[in-house]
């Protein structure tokens, strides 16, 4: 099943975070997402003409991550906006992570 076929699982931690090497191989489903170098938070940052589209998407965003029950961390600007998934109960990255910002890709 692919990532974008998959639906959030709770989590309240207690599980290990995704390790480098599986964070690697998901990362290969989602183009143009970066990991941070510990491998604890996705991020991709957004570039667009102006302030409606950069709202657009923001507010796309919004509803999936309230739909999927987990919620990226945003920065926007006029034409711009900055999207990191990490999961804060497990301090890393799960795969909720990556269903997230295979979602978000599929909006585009």
């Amino acid at each position: 099943m692919s990532l974008i076929e998959k639906k959030c699982q709770a989590c309240e931690g207690g599980v290990p975070p995704v390790g480098p090497v599986e964070a690697a191989r998901l990362l290969k489903e989602i183009p143009g997402w970066t990991l941070d170098p510990e491998s604890k938070y996705l991020e991709r940052k957004f570039t667009f003409k102006g302030f409606y589209p950069t709202m657009s998407l923001l507010n796309a965003v919004a509803y999936i991550a309230q739909q999927e029950g987990h919620h990226p961390d945003m920065q926007v600007g006029y034409n711009y906006l900055t999207i990191q998934f990490t999961t804060h109960a497990i301090k890393g990255l799960s795969e909720n992570d990556f269903i997230c910002a295979a979602k978000v890709n599929a909006l585009l």
